[in-house]
């Protein structure tokens, strides 16, 4: 099959391009909007029946095939191992780095939120305030979270009875334990008709890829309708009350993007940090303007193929795995989180308590939904889980939408970190061998 896959250079250039201007026309024509006309009933109607619809059938269509480009990239990425000390050993390896990352990880949000204490900056006058407004909200993030499985049911529903099911109800995690079974089956079973069918995949592959490289295309115009709306709703005032806390997330998240992942690349994968970068960035872009790893999934796939030159088995095996697993943004977000409103509401969390807070926010990364606001639900449960008023959560619901899109963008770099140091690692193990 040809591959139509957007040409490297000047068409990729143009759409980060695009996507940039999407970004700054919606924020600037927003902040106009929120100084002119903050209470003006005509924004509603614009936000409501306007800009928000694009950017929702944007992110719908984006979802629409997530299900079965995931399913196709890691039966594909499986199978292509080969053989199952190779999918063991890529396995193993991607398992160890997650580990060893997020726990780097939690140590640099330990630190950061202990050091500068975010919750005793905030007024309490306004943050009652805003405690009220948001109540609506912080009620239905608690209500979902209720319906999330916990603790042993949690570990079971990874494994689906029903196929069809999970992927109705967009269980990422059991389709993914399916599509890993699937894989491994065709690993083991070598005749000419699983011959056609890991064809059959790869062509659903490329089909899936092919439709969202159009879908893609109207990125540019979600962008700016997702910017519009978030700066004509909230302009920077939230930004500026929660300013600490807003401060120290981006400062830890920077940490890790620019120290951590930099260090990785140049002494682990032996490439330039700055390099890499640079060839990142349209994923990065992607990933700041949906919030959603899962969404920018196809698009993290081709810049691993296209621009670092991954090889394909290895880099569809961790990115797929990795828009679900390896979350550095969300844990980092979800910790410092549940200890900011510990220092807002005076509860006085020891190290250990802070440590098993981290520890639940790497678990509960892996099972956290790839899409827009998909952790505050984990905040929620954990918030409960210390002694933290859960409604509390309704503090930072203004700002979520902006922090959302900022550790969305460190999830899929580090998935893309991950894909490079591995690969990597791999070649080093095959010159060895």
């Amino acid at each position: 099959m040809t591959n139509d896959a957007p040409p490297s250079g000047t068409a990729t250039l143009s759409l980060q391009w695009q996507m940039l201007a999407g970004f700054a026309i919606g924020l600037t024509l927003g902040l106009a909007v929120y100084v002119a006309a903050p209470d003006a009933h005509w924004v509603d109607i614009v936000t409501g029946y306007v800009t928000g619809p694009i950017g929702q059938v944007f992110l719908r269509l984006l979802f629409m095939l997530v299900i079965p480009l995931l399913v196709s990239a890691l039966i594909v990425g499986v199978a292509e191992m080969g053989e199952m000390r190779s999918l063991r050993r890529v396995g193993l390896r991607t398992l160890a780095y997650t580990l060893v990352v997020s726990g780097i990880a939690v140590a640099i949000s330990l630190v950061v939120v202990n050091l500068l204490k975010p919750g005793a900056g905030v007024d309490p006058t306004q943050a009652q305030a805003m405690l009220d407004n948001a109540g609506q909200g912080a009620q239905a993030i608690l209500a979902r979270g209720g319906e999330t499985p916990k603790g042993l049911d949690a570990l079971l529903a990874i494994v689906p009875d029903n196929i069809v099911k999970a992927m109705a109800a967009n269980d990422i995690l059991a389709v993914m334990m399916f599509a890993l079974f699937f894989g491994i089956g065709l690993v083991l079973v070598r005749t000419e008709q699983t011959k056609l069918l890991f064809s059959a995949m790869e062509e659903l592959f490329e089909v899936t890829m092919r439709l969202m490289g159009l879908v893609i295309r109207l990125a540019p115009l979600a962008i700016a309708c997702f910017m519009f709306n978030l700066a004509a709703q909230f302009g920077w005032e939230l930004l500026v009350r929660l300013s600490a806390y807003v401060g120290v997330v981006l400062l830890a998240l920077g940490l890790q993007l620019f120290g951590v992942y930099s260090l990785l690349i140049g002494l682990v994968a032996r490439r330039s940090p700055l390099r890499f970068f640079g060839s990142v960035q349209e994923a990065a872009m992607m990933a700041f303007a949906t919030a959603s790893s899962n969404a920018t999934l196809p698009t993290a796939i081709r810049v691993a193929e296209e621009k670092l030159h991954l090889p394909r088995r290895i880099a569809r095996f961790v990115l797929t795995i990795g828009a679900t697993a390896n979350q550095n943004g969300t844990a980092m977000f979800e910790g410092i989180t549940v200890i900011f409103l510990a220092q807002f509401f005076g509860i006085d969390l020891s190290l250990t308590q802070q440590l098993m807070v981290m520890l639940v926010c790497i678990l509960g990364g892996v099972g956290t939904a790839g899409v827009p606001a998909g952790s505050l639900p984990v905040v929620a449960m954990i918030l409960g889980m210390v002694g933290v008023p859960p409604e509390g959560i309704g503090l930072v619901l203004g700002v979520d939408r902006f922090l959302d899109m900022c550790r969305t963008t460190l999830n899929v770099t580090g998935d893309l970190v991950a894909a490079t140091v591995i690969a990597a690692g791999e070649a080093d193990g095959r010159q060895a061998a």
